[in-house]
């Protein structure tokens, strides 16, 4: 992945780019021609036998570049037509220069009627879009979709938020979406994510310098970020060296959670697991566990004397645990070590919150994660979560800033925050991971990350990443059980990527683009 590649940035910063760019002597103009050259190559390459290419313009920079692609296309010989949201008028600067330049006629937006073997290129709104799309476009929309036509959008779907990816009214469902620089939130943010469909990312000729300085804290979720931080074993790992993790079990008729996340967090490399489980689980554990240790804690006294003379380095409270006092009383015990609070510990705590963020306040760097899904993330900061024009990325961040903890977003499109801004959103979850036990599996994975030694917050992207990894390796038929086995498969490649980021393995190049037909 390139140096900017895992760079996701928000439309106000893609904006704050632009105009740097522009102020250091750039043409603005020729930045546009750059980008309406790439769609028009795009539409050429990907989709060559389309009867029409029908160029849909909105009144802005998007609709510029629809303009310029219009013009590439038709200069190409290919049967072109442009359809406009205002088509009498309505645009400045280089958007109007562009409209100037394009030899095809401006022809209402109401008046385009779908053909077989047409080619829909979407440029009628790009990523800043904040708003609901007027009824027009609503209307068009619905008329492409009736046909079945392929579309291509010019930088994200119209009708996607770039920075929530939340659809706003109506959006189209692009087979290919052709974006400038580096993605935006909007393109790997669910449903923004499925609505995008393959996205090329086009160079249009802004120096990376101004990417960077304009970026602000959120990124990709990718090993290049935590990756120095994972632990390599050595000739001198040992099993306390490796870590021990504690994973809390609950009743007897409740213990295949807490196995999950032991099991997990075995294979995810702790080199300790021992659940500690109430007197009247141990019947039922020890017959079905055999490198996982098992230990009886009643209570949080019990766990108290047993820090005092035992070597613990992490624990997960929550999987199958139950949600009364005894999981806020256990976990308060615990919150001296990293502690991952997950399923049912976090709804344990959904009326007194502030007693959970007490626990864990007097340490110099976060050692609470926690790993709510969406029904869970409500319960537990149910005022962010109805912000209703806010996205996932800033409801985890400012869940995150509240709690002084990590927070692991769970979905399709996981997003990880840290108190200080920091926010990953990850990607390699394939959809089959949303399965019972999935989530007690990424448990106790976080959970033997952070007994290794890493951060809070690597810790939990790494594992993210490393659950998403396993996830593909397991395929579409896994369940929690059979995704146990494949973290192996994920480690290994992980240990791959770590060798060849010390030169001990060739590194690898960069691969071909092979054209993809819609």
């Amino acid at each position: 992945m390139s140096a900017h590649a895992k760079i996701l940035l928000t439309p106000s910063e893609m904006a704050s780019v632009d105009a740097a760019a522009a102020a250091s002597g750039l043409s603005s103009f020729g930045l546009m021609e750059q980008a309406g050259f790439a769609v028009a190559a795009a539409a050429l390459r990907h989709c060559p036998g389309a009867s029409r290419y029908i160029l849909l313009c909105g009144p802005g920079k998007n609709g510029g570049d629809g303009f310029v692609a219009a013009r590439a296309l038709a200069q190409s010989g290919a049967v072109t037509a442009v359809h406009a949201l205002s088509a009498s008028g309505g645009w400045s600067g280089d958007a109007e220069l562009a409209r100037l330049a394009c030899p095809c006629p401006c022809l209402p937006l109401d008046d385009y009627q779908p053909r077989p073997g047409d080619l829909v290129i979407d440029a009628l709104f790009g990523a800043g879009l904040s708003r609901d799309v007027p009824p027009a476009v609503a209307a068009a929309i619905e008329r492409v979709e009736a046909a079945g036509l392929p579309v291509l959008s010019v930088d994200l779907p119209s009708g996607v938020c770039g920075l929530t990816g939340q659809v706003r009214g109506k959006a189209f469902a692009a087979a290919r979406s052709v974006t400038f620089m580096t993605r935006k939130p909007g393109h790997v943010l669910m449903p923004g994510r499925a609505l995008s469909g393959v996205v090329d990312v086009a160079d249009i000729g802004i120096p990376d310098r101004f990417l960077h300085s304009h970026a602000g804290a959120l990124r990709l979720n990718e090993p290049g970020i935590w990756l120095p931080l994972v632990p390599e074993l050595t000739g001198a790992a040992h099993k306390y060296r490796r870590g021990h993790l504690v994973v809390f079990s609950g009743p007897a008729s409740h213990t295949g959670a807490a196995r999950l996340s032991a099991a997990a967090g075995l294979d995810a490399g702790a080199g300790l697991v021992t659940i500690a489980a109430p007197q009247d689980s141990l019947a039922v554990l020890a017959p079905a566990l055999t490198a996982i240790m098992l230990r009886q804690i009643d209570d949080e006294k019990a766990l108290s004397d047993w820090l005092s003379d035992a070597t613990i380095h992490a624990f997960v409270i929550g999987p199958g645990f139950g949600i009364g006092e005894k999981a806020r009383r256990l976990t308060e015990a615990a919150s001296g070590k990293p502690v991952v609070v997950d399923a049912d510990a976090i709804t344990a705590f959904a009326t007194c919150p502030q007693r959970l963020y007490a626990a864990f306040a007097d340490t110099d760097s976060p050692k609470l994660v926690l790993t709510p899904h969406e029904g869970e993330f409500s319960r537990l900061f149910p005022d962010i979560a109805d912000a209703a024009d806010t996205g996932k990325v800033e409801k985890a961040r400012s869940a995150a800033a509240r709690a002084g903890a990590i927070i692991v977003y769970k979905g399709a499109d996981t997003v990880i925050a840290a108190p200080d801004g920091r926010v990953l959103i990850n990607e390699n979850a394939p959809p089959f991971l949303a399965t019972a036990g999935s989530g007690d599996v990424l448990a106790g994975m976080i959970g033997a990350l952070l007994a290794q030694g890493m951060p809070s917050f690597e810790a939990a992207a790494a594992a993210v990443w490393l659950h998403g990894e396993a996830g593909q390796a397991a395929g579409p038929s896994l369940t929690a059980e059979t995704l146990v086995p494949h973290i192996a498969a994920a480690r290994a490649k992980l240990a791959a990527i770590q060798a060849g980021e010390r030169g001990d393995l060739p590194r690898p190049t960069a691969g071909t683009v092979v054209a993809r037909p819609f």
